[in-house]
């Protein structure tokens, strides 16, 4: 059985190994151990194994033909070209960006994050947004009619912690 203190040092394990993945070109299990062990993180290979199966994890070819990891649905595998370490990455939320046409907002956010900023803004009851879709780093919102773009941004900072 868990406890709260291993599963929250296995979720920022996990999270560590998104940021890696996303902001790296690396094809071996080797160089992720290495990467994960500069941040803190000490684990076996074992371990790894079942970390990158539980993040559904692919190998996939580059444009220079070597092979490394992506995340899933990183299908245009978006690198950062100048990545801050994994810690820093890691205080820092989600969110990038949010622009609005008329009733339909679209929000950016770091690889791999649209879908849980999007539960937040679903499961917040803000009363003037209908739904949301989300894709891995690009969140859709659609808007009641009758709100300015500023009451909503306003009522997703205070209802979405993500956002801020």
């Amino acid at each position: 059985m868990y406890k709260y203190t291993d599963m929250k040092i296995k979720n920022n394990r996990l999270e560590a190994l998104r940021l890696i993945i996303s902001s790296q070109q690396l094809g071996s299990q080797d160089e992720l151990l290495n990467a994960l062990q500069k941040e803190g993180f000490k684990l076996t290979q074992a371990t790894l194994s079942r970390d990158l199966k539980q993040l559904k994890v692919a190998k996939a070819a580059t444009m220079g033909g070597n092979y490394v990891y992506v995340l899933p649905n990183e299908t245009m595998y978006k690198r950062v070209s100048s990545p801050a370490s994994v810690r820093e990455m890691m205080r820092m939320s989600g969110f990038v960006s949010a622009n609005f046409s008329g009733n339909i907002g679209v929000i950016k956010t770091r690889p791999g994050y649209a879908s849980s900023i999007a539960w937040h803004i679903d499961n917040s009851d803000i009363p003037m947004i209908l739904g949301t879709i989300a894709g891995d780093d690009t969140i859709f919102i659609v808007l009641k009619e009758g709100y300015t773009h500023q009451e909503v941004i306003d009522e997703l900072n205070m209802r979405v912690p993500s956002l801020k």
